[in-house]
This record gives C-alpha cells, sequence and structure tokens, in this order.
C-alpha cells in the first residue's frame, strides 16, 4: 500500500479511470498549521456511497508548495507526502514516502513510527489526510515584560558589568517535521490545528530562551545596540535553546528580527561614562580633553561677572590644585608612542637588492646613494655570463677566483663581492662557502 505519483503510472488514462475521489487542500493561511483533507467528488468519479474517513484504492491526491500530506490509518501515520504533485492511492504497493525538502530527519521519524496496517483498504478503517503548512510562519510578536541580564563585556579597558535589557521584535518559525507536530502536538483535529492554539505557550518559550541566547552572544563583547546586527548568531542561539522543546514538537527554523534594545537610564549612563574613562586611558587623548577644557573655563573666566581677573585667578587655583597640565600629559603620550615595539624593517623583496648603504633598491642603481647593483654571476673566458659552478656554453668550471658572496639571510652584499668581512654587518651571520652566489 503507499503513493504512487500520477505522472509516472497514467498510461492511457488508465489511472484517470480507477480515480474514485479526489482529496485536496486549499491554500493554507499563515494562522493555520494544520487542516484535514477536503474531498472532492465529480459525475465521473463520484464514489457515491464513500465515507468520509475511508480513502478508495485509486484515489487521487494533490500536494501543493508549501505543504507536507499524511495518511492517517488507525491513528497511526502510514504515509507522507512533502512534495507537490499529484498522487494515487493504491493500496498493493510498497509503503512510500516523498520527503521533499523536509530533508532526513522527516524521513527518520517516518521510520521510527513504522507502518502498520491490520485491513487491506475496505470499510471498517479509520483513514484521514492532513496537510500541513510547512511555509515560514512569520509575524509572531514578542516582548520582555521584566528586562533580561547582558553582561557588557570590553577586555581593553577591564570593563565587565552587567545591564538590564527590554527587548521587543517579532520571530518567525517553520514546521520541519510534521509527523512529530501530529504526534506530539495536533492529533486528530476535527477540521484544523491554528496558531493560537499553541501561539501563547510558544511566546513564553522563546521568550525563556532569548535570555541565554543574549548570554551567548555577550561573549562576542557586543555593545547592546550592537545586538540587531548580529542576527546570524542570534538565531544559531535561539535555535539550540529551543531545539529541545520545540523539536519534540517539529517545530524549528527559528528566525528573529529585534528592535534596538533599551537599557534604564542609570545603566545608559554607566556605560557612557565607562567609554569617557575609557577614552582618558591615552595621555594624548586626555591632554586634548584638558586642553578643550581650559579654553572653555578662559572664556568663562573672561565673561564673569566680578572681573576677568577675578575668573581667571580661579582658573588658576583649579589647575594648581589638580597637579596636571596638558604639556606633561602630552608628553606622557609621546613617550609612550616612542616606547611602543616598532615594526621589524620588511625584508628585501624577490626582484629587490640590498645597498651596502643599507637601502633596499630595486633598479640597477640605488635610490639612496647612486651606487651601482652588483653584478651578480662571472664570465667565463668563452665570453658567457654565467650563476652556476658551470658556463653554460663551453661547460668550463667555474675559477676559484671568481666567488662572489651575497649574504644568505639578509641578501647584503658586500662593495668587493669577492672579498667579503668574516660576518655580514646586518645580521651578523658568517660568510662561509654557502654564500657563494
Amino acid at each position: 500500500m503507499g503513493l504512487i505519483k500520477a505522472g509516472i503510472g497514467a498510461l492511457g488514462g488508465v489511472l484517470a479511470d480507477q480515480w474514485k475521489e479526489f482529496f485536496y487542500c486549499e491554500a493554507i493561511d499563515n494562522d493555520t498549521l494544520m487542516v484535514k483533507g477536503q474531498k472532492r467528488t465529480s459525475d465521473r468519479s463520484s464514489n457515491t456511497k464513500g465515507e468520509d474517513n475511508i480513502i478508495s484504492n485509486g484515489s487521487g491526491i494533490a500536494v501543493a508548495d508549501g505543504q507536507c500530506m499524511i495518511i492517517v490509518e488507525q491513528g497511526k501515520v502510514v504515509e507522507l507526502c512533502a512534495e507537490p504533485g499529484e498522487f494515487t492511492w493504491n493500496a498493493s504497493t510498497e509503503p512510500s514516502i516523498f520527503a521533499g525538502s523536509l530533508g532526513e530527519s522527516i524521513i527518520n521519524s517516518f521510520k521510527a513510527i513504522g507502518k502498520r496496517f491490520t485491513y487491506g483498504g475496505d470499510t471498517g478503517k479509520d483513514q484521514r489526510i492532513y496537510y500541513f503548512n510547512t511555509k515560514e510562519i512569520v509575524d509572531n510578536k514578542f516582548g520582555t515584560a521584566t528586562p533580561i541580564s547582558f553582561r557588557v563585556v570590553d577586555s581593553r579597558i577591564n570593563f565587565d558589568v552587567d545591564v538590564s535589557l527590554r527587548c521587543n521584535g517579532v520571530y518567525s518559525f517553520r514546521i520541519t517535521d510534521p509527523i512529530k507536530f501530529y504526534t506530539n502536538l495536533a492529533g486528530n483535529v476535527t477540521t484544523s490545528y491554528e496558531k493560537e492554539a499553541i501561539a501563547p505557550t510558544m511566546k513564553v518559550e522563546f521568550v525563556s530562551a532569548l535570555g541565554p541566547a543574549l548570554a551567548k552572544l555577550s561573549t562576542l563583547e557586543l555593545r547592546p545596540n550592537q545586538i540587531p546586527a548580529h542576527n546570524t548568531e542570534l538565531e544559531k542561539f535561539l535555535n539550540e535553546e529551543l531545539s529541545a522543546e520545540w523539536g519534540e514538537r517539529g517545530i524549528g527554523d527559528v528566525k528573529v528580527a529585534m528592535n534596538p534594545p533599551t537599557l534604564t537610564e542609570e545603566d545608559q549612563e554607566m556605560l557612557k561614562t565607562a567609554q569617557k574613562t575609557a577614552m582618558y586611558r591615552d595621555p594624548t587623548m586626555a591632554a586634548a580633553t584638558l586642553v578643550g577644557a581650559q579654553a572653555d573655563a578662559m572664556k568663562a573666566a573672561a565673561s564673569n561677572s566680578a572681573g576677568a581677573m577675578t575668573g581667571f585667578m580661579g582658573m588658576g587655583m583649579a589647575q594648581n590644585a589638580g597637579g596636571v597640565n596638558a604639556q606633561n600629559l602630552f608628553a606622557m603620550g609621546q613617550q609612550q608612542q616612542a616606547a611602543a615595539p616598532k615594526a621589524a624593517p620588511a625584508a628585501p623583496s624577490a626582484d629587490g637588492w640590498k645597498c651596502a648603504c643599507g637601502n633596499t633598491a630595486t633598479g640597477k642603481f640605488c635610490t639612496e646613494c647612486g651606487a651601482k647593483k652588483p653584478e651578480d654571476g662571472w664570465v667565463c673566458t668563452c665570453g658567457n655570463k654565467n650563476k652556476g659552478k658551470f658556463c653554460s656554453e663551453c661547460g668550463a668550471k667555474k675559477p676559484a677566483g671568481a666567488l662572489l658572496y651575497k649574504c644568505d639571510k639578509c641578501g647584503w652584499e658586500p662593495e668587493d663581492p669577492k672579498n667579503p668581512p668574516k660576518f655580514c654587518p646586518e645580521c651578523g651571520d658568517k660568510f662561509d662557502e654557502g654564500d657563494a652566489k
């Protein structure tokens, strides 16, 4: 017993003549998750004596895009099809399954339940067809009635504090396993199973999972206003948190669109203060801020109602009491920059060469001192220029006095390539026969 794709077996209209009934489902809206299939009959193929919960052998069944169909017999799921098309119910075939886009998980669920028949398609059975909405179920609003704790971390300034967030937005989901959805949730409904039956429970569970998901997101050291820009990571963490409860109901593939979260005024002020304090860790930035404050103070002193001199005297006293001035801070910044490790000089490129003056040049002459690039190789008695140990023209061996040296570590070449020093003045490597070019 099973389903047969109608287009495969329809030879000469034989199957069309065998169809006694036709089951289908109208378009399923966003608020309907499962609906019982409708029986449509015509003058040519009607089965006037057929019962509502009996599928006659040879009946036609249509499945549309975004739908999954199951056949329930005696309370057990015996057939499933998530592939769009037109099918024939044939009681003589082996069990079949058309998983469509639902993947391997639905096949495993189908195998786990097993196919059990006791009668053979005649009367005395209860056979029903149910259609599931496998499209993305959108526009599920959520909001946090109480604030959610979010850890704000910035390892650069050793900042680690918890703030309270209020979040709201919308999320979507899909029915990823219709068999689990039917078995564990929907059951034998009379007509349809609406989203409103499960929506309140899902909302509570979604908000509960939002806290742990945000906790995982905080490890990325994000500020609260950066959370909406990391939807991909948030959706991943939410699916991990909800997989246990929602997965048993055949629901998954959660997606979320969150509005920027809001903080309490105290938390907002605390984060702003921390950011300003972090900026002052750089002495140069602190000095620039101090100079700006002093400029504002001078303007205020000049407009002092008790006289400009009185204002400037007060400003001077404040500066002396503070013990820090902008010049000292600028000096501290310069010292830090000077003490910072400098990048190592770039190694000579493959086409470059190191001049005796220390400059790295790429042309035939040094751009710093004008020295000519030392010529590599040696000239044979036959007039041919070579780089190896033997002449490529006549085969003569390279003369012992023609050895030209070049440091094999840094590429430095002595002024007289035939008479190098014992050690390279650039890197300290000892010259030996391995340095001969």
